[in-house]
């Protein structure tokens, strides 16, 4: 029973581990938590975000969050199973602590909440060697998730700020061409090999986001002009008309450019995101 409990709880810590390791530093690994997770949810949210909008912009937020406390879940049951076969004998009671509890799985829930969290309270301490080892290792698996965690939230906002910032300007070029009648075929050549060499490096940056955080794909915006989902027709009208035969080669080299980065741009989404084959 107790070589089952401690390979079930390793079972779960190296679960977690691998987890946390492909979302962090290998995107495109086999992480099924942080992939199943966010899709399960996502599916459940876009059935009342009709009606609530408010519901898919909390989507992403949610969704990270989830992931992390996944995550803190997994390796904490993981080291409770490790520790509750020990309790009785591997450890030491503080005084005024009932030792008739001591085998308790809460109690080694407990200890393995405290360790991860690193807090150490000090009142269950192991006395066996190897038990001394992996109470600090542990500890030091809590502290790297927590900065790692920290430093993945941190990263993907910036990620946020280049998909929203490519929507916004397609959608002020979509105005802008409603307004004034010009589009790219009666701009001067350079300013329209500008305007589509900008935007083909943007949306270039957007789908390298979405490689590197899939998470990202899951955060969303009720207003049209931050969405880039909604503005893609758009930039595909852009393409086609740079594309056209009375523009010159620079601006329809230009515009075949922006075209292959559309069509990669939807490759990753139709692969990654929609389960559809590239064709």
């Amino acid at each position: 029973m107790t070589l089952l409990l401690s390979l079930f709880g390793t079972g779960l810590i190296l679960v977690a581990l691998r987890d946390i390791f492909d979302t962090l530093f290998h995107p495109s690994g086999k992480g099924m938590l942080s992939r199943a997770l966010p899709r399960f949810l996502w599916r459940g949210i876009r059935r009342i975000g009709h009606r609530y909008p408010l519901a898919q912009e909390l989507c992403g937020p949610v969704t990270l969050l989830a992931v992390i406390a996944s995550w803190a879940a997994l390796l904490a049951l993981g080291w409770a199973f490790v520790f509750w076969p020990h309790l009785a004998r591997g450890f030491l009671l503080a005084m005024g602590l009932s030792s008739s509890a001591q085998g308790d799985f809460v109690d080694a829930l407990y200890l393995s909440l405290v360790t991860l969290t690193t807090l150490g309270y000090g009142d269950i301490t192991p006395a066996s060697g190897w038990l001394k080892v992996l109470v600090p290792l542990e500890a030091l698996v809590g502290f790297g998730l927590l900065t790692a965690s920290l430093s993945w939230v941190v990263s993907l906002y910036p990620a946020f700020s280049r998909h929203r910032s490519l929507a916004h300007e397609v959608s002020l070029v979509r105005e802008a061409e409603s307004e004034t009648g010009v589009g790219v075929r009666q701009m001067d050549a350079l300013a329209a090999e500008q305007l589509l060499g900008s935007l083909t490096t943007q949306l270039i940056a957007v789908q390298t986001d979405l490689i590197h955080f899939p998470i990202s794909y899951y955060f969303r915006s009720s207003k049209e002009r931050f969405e880039l989902s909604a503005t893609m027709p758009c930039l595909l009208h852009l393409a086609q008309e740079g594309d056209s035969s009375d523009c010159g080669p620079g601006v329809r080299m230009r515009a075949s450019m922006l075209r292959g980065a559309i069509e990669g741009f939807s490759d990753t989404i139709g692969a990654r995101f929609l389960d559809l084959p590239s064709a």
